[in-house]
């Protein structure tokens, strides 16, 4: 009898154990799938700009169309920082659920707009003026996403895989990236030409992007709270406000540096990337496309194999590694892809790229969420990365461009290095949060 209560009691163990194991997988999956909206549509300006910008400004200089163009989309990242308050003080006062669903439904509403503003020709100044309010409201939404998903993320994780489950907040940000440019291929290749996605074909991404948000909204309603935020209100009423975090002064400075370099390397390596290739290796459209779209997807799988190490031998030897190569192989991996000629080579250094930017991007999210206790947690981690994303990240393809426009282009490689030595400087002496982490705090 007693055999048989213990073979009972093991049998409904592992029966609980299995039913936590599919509840953490689906609120980390519906969580990512989220992000992965999000992204999709913060992308989608960037791919499909070289079409829509003469229908907003029209100017008989290209280059003239896609500087106003690129001007909205650095607009964005101002608003990232106000984002990053707004969605994180509704995470830590409200709920991370509330949160992840508002975020979502504000990118709907951007997407939805952009895919409806008449052009110029039809409604004349009032059409870019639009077109910056959607980039607005998308801006906000991005800079709300990032701190409220690391968090709910890392907060709904097995607290032994937390570097693993956290990692796909970048395979899905990655994975946006890799949408926006599947659906770019798919109408420039299989459905419309050229004249048809200059005419209107370019508002298809931003009504799928709209589409997707409402599903990831409805998906994300349904989603359980935190256990650690539902502990935190039994702890302490929850304020989420900015005089509470101020009480953590070292953690919001290692927050900034030790996303700095991180960040640069991030922007260079998606964002600018295409326009390096393009522009400074010599590749047609084509290759560029295909290498990018490559070294997106080596990308993508090198996250979580880099979370699962963290969670084995900690998150502290990743950063210093990626901190130690980056500073070492950035000259010359962006020397050798200015010269190569070749698709194939331009792939590899990419790649190469990718193997130690990835000791950045695995773990970033849940290091910064590892800093806090619960009761400031998301905007503890939101705030300070949206300003930091916002002055080095985002200004990455600006700095780039002004040095290869003067005739130095070489000189960002040394920018970018030194901008990653300074992180390194940081990692080094900073504790290991896996160690040592805040998640048990509710204060």
């Amino acid at each position: 009898m007693t055999d048989q209560t213990a073979q009972s009691a093991s049998d409904h163990l592992d029966h609980l154990d299995l039913r936590d194991v599919e509840r953490r997988v689906k609120a980390i999956f519906i969580g990512s799938v989220g992000n992965l909206v999000e992204w999709y549509d913060f992308y989608a300006y960037t791919a499909f700009a070289l079409y829509f910008a003469p229908a907003f400004f029209p100017h008989s200089d290209p280059v003239v169309q896609q500087l106003n163009a690129a001007v909205l989309f650095a607009a964005t990242f101002l608003m990232r920082p106000l984002g990053g308050w707004l969605f994180g003080f509704i995470a830590d006062r409200h709920g991370r659920r509330l949160s992840l669903t508002l975020s979502v439904v504000c990118m709907c509403f951007g997407s939805l707009i952009i895919a409806v503003t008449p052009t110029f020709a039809t409604i004349g100044f009032a059409a870019p003026v639009i077109l910056a309010v959607a980039r607005i409201i998308e801006g906000l939404s991005l800079g709300g996403e990032y701190g409220a998903s690391a968090t709910y993320l890392s907060e709904v994780a097995d607290p032994r895989h937390r570097g693993f489950y956290s990692s796909f907040q970048y395979v899905t940000l990655i994975g946006g990236q890799l949408t926006a440019i599947i659906v770019l291929l798919l109408l420039q290749k299989v459905f419309l030409t050229p004249e048809e996605l200059k005419a209107w074909g370019w508002r298809i991404p931003f009504v799928i992007g709209a589409l997707l948000a409402i599903v990831a909204a409805v998906m994300r309603r349904s989603l359980h709270e935190t256990e650690a935020f539902v502990e935190a209100k039994k702890v302490s009423k929850p304020t989420g406000s900015i005089l509470a975090l101020l009480h953590y002064p070292r953690e919001l400075l290692l927050v900034v540096g030790l996303t700095a370099g991180g960040t640069a390397a991030f922007y260079t390596f998606t964002t600018y990337m295409q326009t390096f290739v393009k522009l400074s290796v010599g590749l047609t459209e084509d290759e560029t496309t295909l290498v990018i779209f490559g070294s997106l997807i080596f990308a993508t799988f090198l996250q979580p194999v880099y979370g699962a190490i963290s969670d084995r031998i900690g998150r502290k030897p990743l950063l210093i590694f990626f901190g130690v190569v980056g500073t070492l192989a950035t000259i010359p991996i962006l020397t050798a892809l200015k010269d190569t000629k070749s698709p194939f080579i331009a792939f590899l250094l990419i790649c190469g790229a990718w193997i130690f930017v990835a000791g950045y991007t695995s773990i970033n999210a849940i290091v910064k969420a590892e800093l806090f206790p619960t009761n400031v947690r998301a905007l503890g981690v939101g705030l300070p990365y949206a300003i930091t994303v916002s002055l080095f990240g985002g200004t990455a393809p600006a700095v780039a461009l002004y040095f290869k426009s003067i005739g130095h282009e070489d000189w960002f490689y040394y920018y970018l290095s030194g901008m990653i030595f300074l992180s390194l400087l940081i990692y080094s002496t900073m504790r290991d949060t896996k160690r040592e982490s805040a998640m048990h705090r509710h204060e």
